[in-house]
């Protein structure tokens, strides 16, 4: 199947039932989901997990090949949506475009267990539709400033999975990050949030923990 090309289709229920896992990654450009991404890839396949994953761009194929590229996981597996608006456009107010791309994975693949959604770069108030995924991690990274937390922007305040990413670099940006971390535990309540330096994988064990935890139930 060749990537799906943007254009404005009306939101659609899956015609097939689900049966890989939909996990959503979203966040502000340059937070680092695609790095993060990158990460949890091999990581999964070493667990044994069928993987695929979508990638999100408005206008062009520039992620899903770089993951392609990457060695990490066979190309085919990895499909792109062009969303020819702003991302969140795709991923939560009309998710037809993801939601066709889901649904050919998994025709293709019968044992698929997880797919990865990439969301392509977006600013604190998108938000996954959940039509779309099971479950949707949001990326900060702190060289967008330790106040993101208190700016209580959807993508923070909604998601299931809170990651500060970056976290090296805190001491270079003048990032509080103790409070980054406590404000953000204190906007969410009991919702998870984690932190990771995705350049390096510190962290990343625990998202993996955390998705097989919650949403593949460690099967």
């Amino acid at each position: 199947m060749n990537d799906i090309a943007a254009g404005l289709r009306p939101a659609v229920q899956s015609s097939r039932p689900k049966t890989a896992a939909r996990v959503g990654i979203g966040g502000p450009v340059g937070s680092g989901k695609t790095a993060l991404l990158e990460q949890l890839i091999p990581r999964f396949l070493r667990r044994g997990t069928d993987l695929a994953v979508i990638t999100n761009d408005i206008a062009t194929k520039e992620d899903a090949e770089r993951v392609r590229r990457s060695g990490l996981i066979a190309p085919e597996r990895v499909l792109a949506v062009e969303t020819g608006a702003c991302p969140h456009s795709a991923i939560r107010e009309d998710p037809t475009l993801n939601m066709q791309s889901a649904d050919e994975l998994d025709r293709r693949y019968p044992g698929l267990e997880l797919i990865l959604i990439e969301s392509g770069g977006d600013n604190l108030a998108s938000s996954f539709s959940l039509d779309l995924v099971d479950h949707w991690l949001f990326v900060i990274d702190v060289a967008g400033g330790d106040d993101i937390p208190r700016k209580r922007g959807l993508g923070v305040m909604s998601c299931d999975l809170l990651v500060i990413n970056k976290t090296d670099l805190a001491p270079y940006v003048r990032c509080d990050l103790p409070r980054m971390v406590r404000e953000a535990n204190e906007v969410r309540g009991a919702r998870p949030v984690l932190l990771t330096n995705c350049q390096t994988g510190e962290g990343v064990d625990a998202i993996v923990d955390h998705i097989a935890r919650e949403v593949l139930f460690d099967r």
